[in-house]
């Protein structure tokens, strides 16, 4: 049945396409019906534009995804330039990365007794995450407030390690972490 509705929809748009203002109606009430849920949401159309509407739903009931068409605006996220550009590139984030601003605010807030969190992976080089949030990679040296703390750290190759330290006033305090695959490399049936 689907491939029916294909072929109807093809067929209609083959008959829409020398009056491109009324295809391009057809488009555009379509990517206004088409929802991710699977539930169109109506629109009101003008009567001169009812070829038009039934065009978009048939594309509307064959769409498998609307999300851009949603109707939804998307939230801002800091530190990111929504100004549109020439560049038909993707934007680069300006200001620091999330892993500095994150070690940052935790040497910030670490106050006159911190303590000093001195964190290694085997292999070197993991993603290190303390209380889930990323502040660089291993090796690193963090300055930290003396509390509980949870250190993942995860590799390249789907590699991870977690523990849970807690941290003492004026006090370093070192953690080694051998990454274990995080799944399992060999699979056998008896």
């Amino acid at each position: 049945m689907p491939r029916m509705w294909n072929a109807s929809l093809v067929l209609l748009l083959i008959f829409l396409a020398p009056h491109s203002a009324l295809a391009q109606d057809a488009a555009e009430a379509a990517a206004a019906t088409s929802s991710s849920g699977g539930t169109a949401s109506a629109i009101k159309a003008a009567p001169a534009r009812l070829m038009g509407q039934a065009a978009a739903e048939a594309a509307a009931a064959t769409s498998s995804s609307g999300i851009g068409a949603s109707g939804a605006k998307a939230a801002p996220v800091p530190g990111i330039n929504t100004q549109p550009s020439s560049s038909p590139h993707l934007v680069a984030r300006e200001g620091p990365a999330p892993d500095e601003l994150n070690r940052k605010e935790f040497e910030e807030s670490a106050g006159r007794d911190a303590g000093k969190l001195l964190m290694r992976s085997t292999p070197t080089g993991a993603q290190v995450f303390v209380n889930g949030r990323m502040v660089g990679k291993a090796p690193l040296l963090l300055i930290l407030a003396p509390g509980k703390y949870k250190v993942e750290m995860r590799g390249q190759r789907q590699n991870y390690g977690e523990v849970t330290i807690g941290l003492l006033p004026n006090h370093t305090q070192e953690v080694a972490l051998t990454l274990a695959p995080l799944y399992p490399t060999r699979v056998s049936i008896r």
